[in-house]
């Protein structure tokens, strides 16, 4: 028998995005983990509202024995908390199963990072004559130099952005609102490519996002994770690129030359300032490279 999602997934997310205004992709995450967990108990001849801490339990050990990474086990287990801390506001549940168990406890690894000349061979590749190398590398200018999320960045509409201040208004997750400096250089890039690349890719069409597609559309952030791999190539970058590496780069960067962490979690989002700490790590760790290969006694 074909398996069917219990109900209470979808009645559940309406709920949370409606309070909560979750991001799709932090919804999705709930679904899928939530339908895993649905599917192994309609196995045990359970639901979602009777399961009980040894069924989970059961659930979660199988999931380990196939092989499920920490970081996937830990996303696992906040969706369920979630779920059932929910439910039980709702008293839908009489007691919150999830309530006695824990969480993996995760390495810290300290994200991927491009030096400051790395960012300059990278930035310097598009070719501005060309209008879509002209918006990759507004794209690119604009990314480096506010650190936004690629989502924030590819759904960016033209009322977002004001060039005269040189601001860009930010809608973040949760829906959260926040206003971040483009710096000359980046306006100076989405100036041309506004002024020579955009009418072009729209060709006709009218579209409220800065960047278009080839056709005329809000592009998706895998084709512009691709647009990096092709220009990281191209400068000889050999690190695995993706949009939140040009995110770490910014946040390094600016810790590097003495920015203040909280400004730098408030350019970036973050609601928690430990998710920002992380960056300390990064630049530390420059700091002693940096000493080891420098000082005389390094």
């Amino acid at each position: 028998m074909a398996y069917q999602s219990d109900p209470i997934i979808e009645q559940f997310l309406d709920a949370v995005w409606a309070e909560q205004g979750l991001s799709d992709n932090t919804l999705a995450a709930y679904r899928t983990d939530l339908r895993h967990l649905d599917k192994f108990l309609q196995q045990q001849s359970s639901a979602l509202l009777l399961a009980n801490q040894s069924l989970i339990l059961a659930f979660l050990e199988q999931r380990a024995q196939v092989g499920e990474a920490k970081s996937s086990s830990a996303r696992m287990r906040s969706s369920l908390r979630s779920f059932y801390a929910y439910m039980l506001i709702q008293k839908q549940v009489i007691c919150d199963p999830m309530a006695r168990i824990g969480s993996p406890k995760l390495e810290k690894r300290l994200p991927d990072s491009l030096s400051e000349q790395q960012v300059e061979s990278l930035l310097a590749e598009p070719d501005r004559t060309i209008a879509i190398e002209c918006r990759d590398r507004a794209m690119l200018e604009l990314l480096y130099a506010t650190g936004l999320r690629v989502t924030e960045l590819v759904s960016l509409t033209m009322e977002q952005m004001s060039l005269r201040q040189g601001l860009v208004r930010v809608i973040g997750k949760g829906g959260k609102e926040r206003l971040v400096p483009m710096g000359e250089p980046a306006i100076v890039a989405v100036e041309e490519y506004l002024k020579f690349a955009r009418a072009e890719l729209l060709n006709s069409k009218t579209s409220a996002v800065v960047f278009v597609s080839k056709r005329g559309q809000m592009m998706t952030r895998q084709t512009f994770w691709h647009r990096i791999k092709l220009y990281a190539l191209r400068a000889n970058i050999a690190s695995d690129l993706s949009p939140h590496t040009i995110r770490h780069a910014f946040a390094t960067h600016l810790l590097n030359h003495g920015a203040d962490l909280r400004v730098v979690q408030l350019l970036l989002g973050h609601s928690d300032l430990s998710t920002t700490q992380i960056y300390t790590h990064v630049a530390k760790a420059r700091l002693q490279q940096l000493h080891s290969e420098h000082h005389p006694r390094g």
